[in-house]
């Protein structure tokens, strides 16, 4: 099973980038899991958003243009659940689950606190929310695979320039150091990691200067999976042949 994660930053502007020929023509995908849609689900009737034999699921944000989550699976799943149950996430598209038999796979878009102080109290806030819910899942014994742009690079290998953002959003020691309590004390594993432990893999590029012409990047986006699914992780790549967005799809392969 090849599942995808990739923040698209517009769905529309992507498929203009050629993003849904490549999904379908190329890229060997069994579910692909979409954040930042920045779009309504009426806004996108064309047969480029819907195409043949795919099943699609989506998690608008209330704000138009904004946020928003979304599932596409080559089968169907079996149930699809949206939203965890507090305003920041479910008013934004943040979280949108489907169940394939005993496996989840979740799209996740976690908040940016880049903008402001504001802004960064919001994403302490959903991970302060979202801590507890892992851990309670991961105690069930539930097989999650959790994709998703998790705004955090977890280590220095994961920034090209971690010195000078040691005091910037996305890799500030409490953020980086939740995501160390998600691996080492929950349980739950970087699935990219099991494969690659190469430096320079990155997943986001500023749109300033020559940031992915140099890849001066940050590795944001991940799979990040239940114990339990460990052993099943088998490949794992960030493809970037084709630009569609600020970020590139993650691609991770799993046995069935």
């Amino acid at each position: 099973m090849r599942i995808i994660s990739a923040n698209l930053n517009g769905i529309r502007s992507a498929a203009k980038k050629g993003f849904f020929d490549w999904l379908l023509d190329r890229s060997g995908a069994d579910v692909l899991c979409i954040q930042e849609t920045k779009a309504q689900i009426h806004q996108l009737d064309d047969a480029v958003f819907n195409p043949d034999s795919w099943h699609r699921h989506f998690f608008d944000a209330v704000k138009p243009g904004y946020a928003g989550t979304a599932i596409y699976s080559r089968q169907k799943p079996d149930a699809v659940r949206t939203g965890l149950g507090f305003e920041i996430c479910d008013t934004q598209g943040r979280w949108i689950e489907a169940q394939f038999g005993d496996l989840t796979v979740v799209s996740l878009y976690l908040p940016s606190g880049s903008a402001n102080d504001e802004a960064q109290a919001r994403k302490d806030i959903f991970l302060g929310e979202l801590m507890p819910m892992l851990k309670a899942r991961q105690a069930a014994g539930e097989k999650l695979i959790i994709c998703g742009d998790w705004n955090i690079a977890h280590k220095e290998i994961d920034i090209k320039n971690w010195k000078g953002n040691l005091k910037n959003s996305g890799f500030l020691p409490h953020e980086r150091e939740w995501l160390t309590a998600l691996f080492d004390d929950i349980g739950f594993v970087d699935a990219f990691r099991l494969i690659d432990q190469r430096p320079e893999r990155y997943t986001w590029w500023s749109n300033r200067g020559q940031a992915y012409a140099n890849n001066v990047g940050w590795r944001i986006d991940y799979h990040i999976i239940s114990e339990n699914l460990r052993e099943r992780v088998q490949a794992a790549d960030i493809y970037t042949d084709e630009k569609f967005s600020d970020h590139a799809p993650l691609i991770i392969d799993y046995a069935d």
